[in-house]
């Protein structure tokens, strides 16, 4: 059986891979499929479902390319991630939806590079955009200009001095609910998976109510496999998963050099996200759309 990656970023938000060579680092890597779920925007998904059709030549090998999204939403003071997969990235009121995201993102991102300059920091909205072209503009890009520039000596620097919520030059930016990413995955026919519960610290009640509540506003899976998961991760999250009928979800969170030494596919090295949960996605699709028929 082959390995799958369903979690993974292109350089159109937070990656350093543009969305071709993402397809091609996997078709590398010998996965299956890989879904590109950038953070708020499809912009990629269509360069890399296109680089797949090209690799589907007699006598080369190709990927499965899954459309998909990260949603990066707030639940009180928690961020809570939401994944879909299998989005229709296309349908025009997903595209509308997604533009209010993207001007919630520049808002914020022309405040905090303000803030930063009244820090001394020679720093425009308009600098991290010429120096990431067509990206939506995220924290990593700004912990990569003040190392470039020689502001910080890391970007986890970056982050303790400038870039963290507690510091004085954060800017939260207004998030939807992980209900309302839920219910707009839905309406893009797609299938909305909470992504790495583990990582919120939320503790078993109060995941257990969260899963609860989201499963009554539709959620369909949730990353059982993950790349920082301990052995004990693996299994909470497969309890639930039984508990609520959630379908099984993993991938690595790959951000390529954004991220160093966790890899396509494998993560830290001993992920292995089987092809099967990809095989019971569509098989749920198939369900799904047979029942509106």
């Amino acid at each position: 059986m082959k390995a799958v990656d369903l979690h993974t970023h292109s350089n159109k938000s937070d990656g350093s891979y543009s969305p071709a060579a993402l397809v091609d680092y996997a078709v590398s890597k010998g996965l299956r499929a890989v879904a590109l779920t950038d953070h708020d925007t499809t912009d990629g998904l269509a360069e890399a479902v296109a680089r797949a059709e090209e690799l589907r030549l007699p006598g080369k090998p190709s990927v499965e390319v899954v459309p998909g999204i990260e949603f990066s939403t707030k639940l009180d003071d928690q961020d809570v991630h939401i994944v879909g997969l299998y989005i229709s990235y296309d349908a025009p009121a997903f595209g509308a939806k997604l533009k209010e995201f993207v001007d919630s993102r520049t808002e914020r991102n022309i405040k905090m590079c303000r803030n930063l300059q009244g820090a001394g920091i020679d720093i425009t909205y308009e600098k991290l955009q010429a120096r990431n072209p067509d990206a939506v503009i995220t924290r990593a890009h700004y912990a990569s200009f003040l190392l470039e520039e020689g502001y910080v000596k890391s970007r986890q620097d970056a982050f303790a001095k400038y870039l963290g919520d507690h510091t004085k030059y954060f800017v939260p930016r207004e998030k939807v609910t992980p209900a309302q990413a839920v219910e707009l995955i839905l309406h893009a026919g797609g299938i909305p998976v909470l992504a790495h519960p583990p990582l919120y610290h939320m503790g078993r009640e109060r995941l257990d109510r969260l899963v609860a509540s989201l499963k009554n506003d539709g959620l369909m899976g949730i990353e059982a496999l993950y790349s920082t998961y301990t052995n004990q991760d693996e299994r909470d999250m497969l309890r639930l998963a039984k508990k609520y009928d959630l379908l099984l979800s993993g991938g690595s969170d790959f951000h390529g050099t954004n991220k160093p030494n966790l890899d396509l596919g494998v993560g830290f090295g001993k992920l292995f996200v089987p092809e099967g949960f990809l095989t019971a996605m569509k098989q749920a699709l198939q369900e799904k759309n047979e029942k509106k028929g």
